[in-house]
């Protein structure tokens, strides 16, 4: 890197770090999770309003550097939720969950590919089966962080309603994140190292049976959870770091090495003092990424849509879209919901939260124009479909919840719940 180059990079961390913690304040202010407003500033920040000035703040040769920073921020996002995903939200509730997370699951992911078929022609690829299977994959996705944190702010964490609806969404990930995976290994049959892939089925099987237990062992060591635990943390970074890196070499993408990893983290209270250390290494990795790495994602998501020179074909494929993706998840979810005995209103509000999308859509999307399943146009018109979608949740749950909810679940799954918002927002 030159000289200029170096400065033109701090400076854009500096902008980008007090823009995005004003955006996020702002966001709270309107009663929405910071994760709107700071995909917004990624907006506003890229060519669909500053034009030719986004180069200069961004010039293209610094570009590269910021994508860098936000792949690590995404890896250890990845790695937070997937420490985060306990089975114990199922305690009392898996029919339930299951049934909707399947439905909510099932019809958008229909609807999507449907919705391909037709926009396919205007939207060539190379690989067609991919461009199909990945539109229903990213029709199907909800935001566990970005709902735990509008259940939060609502004081429905407390409830069971919120419970179900985190059951529902952490169900939703694993499913949509398994979808992704098969997408991923479909589009990239073509190399000549695809047979890599079928190392994933042994290193799935290692992770749980050998790494897991070792985890587990090694963060109960005194040596290791002693002096504000700088060991535990140097041990997570660095196997969360090459478990992403085993992945993106065969094939899969480094995204799911990061979330493996933090799901074999012990967590469960049953596990001893490493259930408590993960914890403790979870919720520092996550504050300094909330801070500095994961907003530089934001931004560069950002940088790559543009809205300016959108037709009325455009925004009539917006119009599908949004109809695809928000009448395929509420349908799917109220359905189901309505199938296990859930009354009306608590249906219909389940199925507005499991509608939103945020971040997890938003790297969805990279990854499709990553891989060069998704267009510039198509990529930003989806951009603006998670944004719609993460926005619209809250203020129709003030519509069906205007005041707190009394019926609570159990005072441990609460600190649970709690401690899950805090981490991973």
């Amino acid at each position: 890197m030159s000289t200029e180059q170096v400065t033109m990079l701090f400076l854009a961390l500096a902008l980008i770090s007090a823009l995005a913690f004003g955006a996020g304040a702002l966001a709270r202010r309107f009663n929405q999770p910071p994760v709107i407003g700071e995909v917004i500033l990624g907006v506003l920040l890229g060519p669909t309003l500053l034009g030719p000035v986004s180069e200069q703040l961004f010039p293209h040769d610094v570009r590269p550097f910021l994508t860098a920073l936000a792949n690590i921020g995404v890896a250890l996002f990845m790695f937070a939720v997937g420490a985060e995903l306990d089975a114990g939200l199922l305690r009392g509730r898996r029919a339930v969950a299951g049934t909707v997370a399947s439905g909510s699951i099932a019809l958008p992911f229909a609807l999507g590919v449907l919705l391909a078929l037709y926009l396919v022609d205007s939207h060539p690829t190379d690989d067609k089966t991919g461009f199909v299977l990945f539109m229903g994959c990213a029709m199907s996705v909800t935001a566990f962080p970005v709902l735990a944190r509008i259940l939060t702010d609502r004081g429905m964490q407390r409830t069971w309603l919120g419970a179900v609806a985190l059951a529902c969404a952490a169900i939703d990930d694993v499913l949509a994140w398994t979808l992704l995976a098969v997408v991923v290994a479909i589009i990239g049959s073509g190399s000549g190292d695809q047979w890599l892939l079928l190392l994933f089925v042994p290193y799935l099987v290692l992770m749980f049976t050998a790494v897991r237990p070792a985890l587990r062992r090694l963060l109960a060591h005194p040596k290791v959870t002693g002096s504000e635990q700088p060991a535990a943390v140097a041990i997570c970074l660095v196997g969360l770091l090459a478990s992403a890196a085993f992945t993106e070499w065969i094939g899969l993408h480094f995204l799911f090495g990061a979330f493996l990893f933090g799901a074999v983290m012990p967590r469960r209270p049953g596990e001893g003092g490493s259930a408590e250390v993960t914890g403790t290494v979870t919720e520092r990795i996550a504050s300094l990424n909330g801070l500095l790495l994961l907003p530089m994602f934001f931004v560069v998501a950002g940088l790559k849509v543009d809205l300016s020179g959108m037709t009325g074909t455009d925004v009539l494929e917006l119009g599908l879209i949004l109809v695809v993706a928000v009448g395929g998840k509420f349908v799917g979810a109220y359905a189901s919901a309505r199938v296990t005995g859930m009354k009306n209103r608590p249906a219909t509000a389940l199925a507005v939260l499991i509608n939103t999308r945020g971040l997890t859509e938003l790297i969805i999307l990279s990854v499709g124009l990553q891989l060069g399943v998704l267009d510039d146009k198509l990529y930003s018109t989806m951009v603006v479909m998670a944004l719609v979608t993460t926005a619209m949740a809250g203020p129709l749950l003030h519509l069906l919840y205007p005041v707190r909810p009394a019926q609570s679940i159990a005072p441990e799954e609460l600190a649970v719940l709690s401690r899950r918002r805090d981490r991973l927002m």
